[in-house]
């Protein structure tokens, strides 16, 4: 639910799928949410594999590895740092959901969560400004993105609301990572697009757009679809849909 703060944040109500922000050409909103899922011949409304009041998980449509998925807000927020204390909280219940159902399809609760947060309207590196986060398990093939961040000097600091607001509220962008339980801010000014998901798949030239639609990110989203429904209908989870 949205508590009071944060509808002091982001401004008066604006019901459950939007916020004051939200235009006709946000593709994680109504009417385009799922438009992209349709151009790769892939399960869109479907293949949501669990939702509540404020957020819906899905499959990312270009995977670095399978059990790669996006928590996405119902409403149109720029990013976690526009997040007040209750839809903060329920992000990380979300994560902590997401780590169990991967300890059922893969055999470990070990992920990497990450976030590009923009400080201004298409100030940061998620290409999309709504808010989610990027989840996967820790398998082969996935490398530690905090290490890559410390060797670019971009050094992090633990990871609370008021860090991630604070860079949010001043203009700038942040990068939110978790690494084995730990969450750590990064500065994200100057980062260029998809860095974060380029470090993760060690490959610098690595993009969403390009990889879109191939048959090797159809298959990791298909099998990511149907490893992890199978892992929530175990715990007593829900596929309902956005």
């Amino acid at each position: 639910m949205v508590d009071r703060e944060e509808r002091q944040e982001v401004g008066p109500e604006a019901g459950p799928e939007v916020g004051p922000e939200a235009g006709e050409d946000c593709v994680l909103c109504p009417p385009l949410r799922f438009r992209l899922n349709a151009m790769a011949d892939l399960p869109g409304e479907r293949a949501v594999l669990a939702a509540d009041d404020d957020f819906f998980l899905m499959p990312d449509l270009a995977p670095l590895v399978e059990g790669h998925v996006l928590l996405v807000t119902f409403r149109h927020l720029q990013c976690a740092g526009a997040f007040g204390k209750g839809l903060w909280a329920g992000a990380w219940q979300w994560r902590h959901r997401v780590a169990r159902v991967y300890r059922a399809a893969y055999g470990t609760d070990d992920l990497l969560m990450f976030e590009h947060g923009p400080g201004t309207p298409q100030g940061g590196g998620a290409c999309v400004d709504h808010a989610h986060w990027h989840l996967m398990p820790a398998r082969p093939g996935v490398r530690s993105v905090r290490a890559v961040l410390e060797e670019h000097g971009l050094h992090g600091v633990p990871a609370t609301r008021e860090t991630v607001r604070g860079h949010y509220r001043a203009g700038r962008s942040y990068l939110l990572v978790d690494e084995r339980g730990t969450p750590t801010v990064h500065p994200g000014d100057g980062v260029p697009s998809q860095f974060l998901r380029q470090a993760a798949s060690a490959s610098r030239t690595w993009r969403w757009q390009e990889s879109f639609g191939l048959p090797a990110s159809r298959t990791r989203f298909l099998h990511t679809l149907g490893d992890l429904r199978a892992a929530l209908a175990a715990e007593g989870g829900t596929a309902s849909a956005a």
